[in-house]
């Protein structure tokens, strides 16, 4: 049983990380104060908030920072390691809005984990979803741009799809499938 702590808020992110670490007990990092996320990428976000939990966690646990976004070529890769905070309201209503007639809809997303362990080890895992954003929103499930974003080889959106096919295919559960092969190495 690996010991670990979401170095995050975010209730939904972590609930597809438990179902994607299979033997991992997954908690969230119960502490106040989270760094600022104004890194350049998502790995130096994802590496801020683990390098958070190091400091205030328990020694004894790995520390999960992650950090995620979509990046529609159309943007030139925006809203990318931003998109959490490029819009005041809805985060996919703002991108359906910024894409509204735009005939190129290719986008991806992007999920970065940095795992420090207890030994002092770091890993670093990526997943990578491609696809294009749909034209509105479809679908219940998931969150975020779940609802626009049509993964490559299929005509529905992930949200549509449901959550066990994203735990299996998801940008996030890519990165926690990395994740679990590197711990095990």
């Amino acid at each position: 049983m690996i010991r670990a702590r979401l170095c995050s808020q975010n209730a939904h992110k972590l609930g597809e990380l438990r179902a994607a670490l299979p033997g991992w007990q997954l908690e969230l990092l119960d502490a106040a104060g989270f760094p600022a996320e104004d890194g350049s990428t998502y790995e130096e976000n994802a590496r801020l908030k683990a390098r958070f939990g190091r400091s205030v966690g328990p020694a004894g646990e790995w520390m999960l920072g992650e950090d995620s976004g979509i990046e529609a070529e159309a943007l030139g890769g925006a809203p990318g390691v931003n998109s959490a905070r490029w819009s005041q309201g809805s985060q996919s209503a703002a991108l359906l809005e910024r894409l509204a007639g735009e005939p190129e809809r290719r986008a991806r997303m992007v999920t970065v984990i940095v795992a420090l362990g207890p030994d002092g080890r770091e890993i670093v895992a990526r997943g990578v979803l491609a696809g294009t954003v749909a034209t509105e929103r479809r679908g219940t499930g998931g969150f975020g741009y779940d609802p626009i974003f049509v993964p490559d080889g299929y005509d529905l959106t992930v949200a549509e799809l449901g959550d066990g096919w994203k735990r299996a295919n998801s940008h996030r559960g890519r990165a926690a499938a990395a994740l679990r092969e590197a711990v095990t190495e």
